[in-house]
């Protein structure tokens, strides 16, 4: 793996750009960083002992983070772990102790309270026998003046589809603050179920090779994606705000069930839940007991984690469960106004329920009046408006698939009645959407909107009524495929074209390639970097394009 390198100090980290690389290339050549940060070997799964699946961090706050790591031993193991400002470990800035136990699958996590705000720290841990663990670099949160903050933006790596150059190219490039994962960090499906035989890359295996349901699936699985180089690599080197999706349970996961989760055959729903969480919070740099959370960027910007899956969402409406059964368009016409008008817009409808809602309206309105440029949301689905362009179905070819046609008819007409493409993102629930961006317009809120799910890449100006609310960067898969998956017989650049030109909201969009954002904070500007990959069949971080859209603070609309 690449030695990536990192600020020596907290006075290089603090320091001038230029000082900043002269003691980066400096310490580069000494080779202490190139030894200390450049991981271990992770042991095979059978028989594992020791240190297994490298460090991670996150949390982030002006003087505290969480540290993770994952210790195997014959019986409960007290483990210390020490931080230091220097790479070498020259001198020990504070430490303690945390146990490893079977109960949380030998995951340890510590919670490190103390440190100096905006400052890049160092950390391991050391086991009672003596062995080390990898070295992992972490960082605090600025207080105060800030000048800029860099994010790199992940979601939707699913191992079975290729490999995470997005995460490589990320790690390599050294350039960021921390990490960022709207969701979807891995995939819940067995084998052969997306992808499929033919779609799936042969060195990329499942363990278990089921579809997840039991604690001990969901285990597994954590373990397999953290057994990826590029994976452990990137959370070696930054701290970690990660926020759950659907797939960390179950496709189109709702409070009260999901799409992918059958009763009869797989138990009961609130079990399946349970597990999956559990092994979630054990396995990532997450706090146990918050399912929501802000994080302060100094006076530079507050981001607010949400929660929109698991424990406010009503279930998803399905289009085509109001066109079952009707023969004709007009028939589903008229049933689709029907809901259009009904249940649709039903006042009653979560995505992230009353407490979460009324914590992120209180939080929007006190970043404000504290003098915070930015807020921003990091969730997990769109809030743009994304409906069906009506002449898509007619620039189908003879050769489409024919439940493919129909979906694409049934979402052109749904685009007739006034609906949208995506019943699954805050598309679906139109007055919970009105309620966020009221409490946003009612804090004057610099709105930044950070959302993944879809695997495609989208830039919206949202507005309510009128009134400018905000801009969304929406990111594109590290793996998952897009709609080149599905509508491989339009070209992407006429289909991005239709869905902008279909689309007030939207002002871009890029459908056929894997990647990440990176995104970066200023006092007078926010900017989102796309960077998409050269492909992800075979391990290389070359880039095959960029795209950069900005907003310019106060405008609440991106630049032309």
């Amino acid at each position: 793996m690449i030695p990536t390198e990192p600020p020596a100090t907290e006075s290089t980290a603090k320091g001038s750009h230029a000082t900043a690389v002269i003691n980066r290339r400096t310490l580069l050549k000494s080779g202490v960083l190139a030894t200390a940060l450049a991981g271990s070997p992770v042991l095979a799964q059978s028989g594992e002992r020791g240190f297994t699946h490298g460090v991670a961090s996150g949390e982030p706050g002006a003087d505290r983070v969480l540290l993770w790591t994952r210790f195997v031993a014959d019986s409960p193991a007290k483990l210390t772990y020490e931080l230091s400002d220097t790479a070498d470990f020259a001198r020990i800035v504070t430490g303690g102790e945390a146990s490893a136990t079977p109960d949380r699958d030998w995951c340890c996590k510590a919670k490190v309270n103390g440190l100096e705000p905006d400052s890049w720290y160092y950390y391991r841990f050391v086991s009672p026998d003596g062995s080390i663990s990898p070295v992992g670099r972490t960082r605090t949160l600025p207080l105060g003046p800030t000048e800029r903050w860099r994010m790199a933006v992940f979601s939707c790596s699913n191992i079975g589809f290729g490999w995470f150059n997005a995460y490589a190219h990320a790690a390599a490039e050294d350039a960021f603050d921390m990490i960022v994962h709207t969701g979807d960090y891995f995939y819940e499906y067995g084998r052969g179920t997306y992808p499929s035989v033919e779609q799936a890359l042969a060195d990329r295996r499942l363990d278990p090779t089921n579809e997840i349901v039991t604690l001990a699936d969901y285990r597994a699985r954590h373990g397999l994606y953290r057994r990826d180089p590029d994976l452990r690599r990137l959370t070696q080197l930054y701290p970690m705000i990660a926020v759950i999706d659907d797939h960390e349970s179950a496709n189109d996961s709702w409070r009260g069930g999901a799409e992918n989760h059958q009763p009869e055959t797989e138990g009961d729903w609130s079990v399946r839940k349970r597990a999956a969480m559990r092994a979630y919070r054990e396995w990532m740099p997450v706090d146990d007991e918050v399912d929501y959370a802000r994080y302060d960027i100094g006076d530079l910007a507050t981001l607010f984690r949400l929660e929109t899956r698991l424990t406010g969402r009503d279930e998803q409406f399905s289009i085509g469960k109001v066109i079952s059964g009707k023969t004709s368009p007009d028939e589903m016409m008229a049933a689709l106004s029907r809901f259009h008008d009904g249940e649709y817009l039903d006042p009653s409808r979560n995505m992230m329920g009353e407490a979460q809602s009324a914590w992120l309206s209180e939080g929007l309105g006190q970043s404000k009046r504290d003098g915070t440029t930015w807020q921003v949301l990091v969730q997990q689905v769109l809030t743009g408006s994304v409906s069906t362009p009506t002449g898509l179905a007619d620039s189908l070819g003879d050769d489409v698939p024919d439940y493919v046609r129909q979906r694409v008819r049934a979402g052109a007409l749904a685009a007739k009645a006034g609906l949208p493409l995506n019943m699954d993102a805050w598309d679906g629930y139109p007055a919970a959407r009105a309620r966020l961006f009221e409490s946003a317009l009612a804090a004057d809120a610099d709105l930044i909107v950070l959302a993944g799910d879809t695997h495609n890449a989208w830039a919206f100006d949202l507005d309510h009524d009128g009134d400018r609310v905000g801009v969304e960067f929406g990111g594109q898969s590290v793996t998952s495929p897009g709609f080149e998956s599905y509508l491989p017989q339009i070209p992407a650049d006429r289909l991005a074209s239709a869905l902008v030109e279909a689309n007030p909201q939207l002002r871009w969009a890029q459908s056929s390639r894997r990647g990440y954002m990176a995104v970066e904070l200023t006092p007078t500007r926010a900017t989102s970097e796309y960077r998409f990959l050269s492909g992800i069949r075979s391990r290389s971080t070359a880039l095959a394009a960029t795209h950069r859209e900005s907003v310019r603070n106060g405008e609440r609309t991106l630049e032309t």
